[in-house]
């Protein structure tokens, strides 16, 4: 609808320029972030959508974007590296295992508390999450991504229940599911556009104040 608008955080590439596309053509006002410059997503420069330059692992770079109080309807904090490709417990250095906790997990987490207050009340924040980040679910293996994702709901979850909650605001943990980007290889089962479309479809469902762990498709997942 054209009188809505969303914030992308992360959208140079992959999914997070997927969602730029499909909201434009769903009718939505767009801001989307750039680390550096991507050409892809400048080449959707239009009236409808807007383009800053941000870093999730960076605070001082999104906290002074010259956002309006209640300004969207939508926030999507879109980040995520692997880790090191070893992925091992036993071998992870301090330093990889700050690196993808910063990426993955407490930089998202902090965005969303940052940017939270350019959210309108009854509106739907949503962080990238993966089905990684379930207990429930774990076989073991990719240690360092999977606990990443698995802090990255824990504090969204608590992002919902201290500070969105009295606000009326929905708190997504998305998984788009395995999707045929650079991190997900060319062999996933999804593309872009089937992920994205799923996503954007329970992003503009989502409603009441409470967190959901769903995956693209809507389906709640065990946490």
């Amino acid at each position: 609808m054209a009188d809505r608008t969303i914030f992308i955080l992360g959208a140079s590439r992959g999914i997070g320029l997927g969602l730029v596309k499909e909201f434009l053509a769903r009718g939505w006002q767009v801001v989307a972030s750039e680390r550096s410059r991507s050409d892809a997503l400048h080449a959707l420069e239009s009236e409808a959508l807007r383009i800053v330059s941000c870093d999730v692992t960076r605070p001082d770079s999104y906290a002074d974007l010259g956002f309006e109080d209640g300004q969207f309807d939508a926030l999507v904090i879109n980040a995520g590296v692997t880790g090191a490709r070893h992925q091992d417990a036993m071998q992870a250095t301090a330093d990889e295992v700050a690196d993808v906790m910063v990426t993955n997990a407490f930089g998202p987490a902090r965005a969303a508390r940052t940017l939270l207050p350019a959210l309108r009340d009854g509106g739907t924040l949503a962080v990238m999450s993966s089905l990684m980040g379930s207990i429930s679910d774990s076989s073991g293996g990719y240690d360092l991504y999977r606990t990443s994702k698995v802090a990255l709901n824990m504090l969204a979850k608590g992002v919902a229940e201290q500070h969105a909650a009295a606000r009326g605001i929905a708190v997504l943990a998305l998984h788009p599911g395995w999707v045929q980007t650079d991190m997900g290889g060319p062999q996933a089962k999804l593309t872009i556009d089937e992920s994205v479309n799923g996503l954007a479809d329970v992003l503009e469902g989502a409603s009441g104040a409470s967190f959901h762990f769903v995956d693209y498709k809507g389906d709640e997942l065990a946490f």
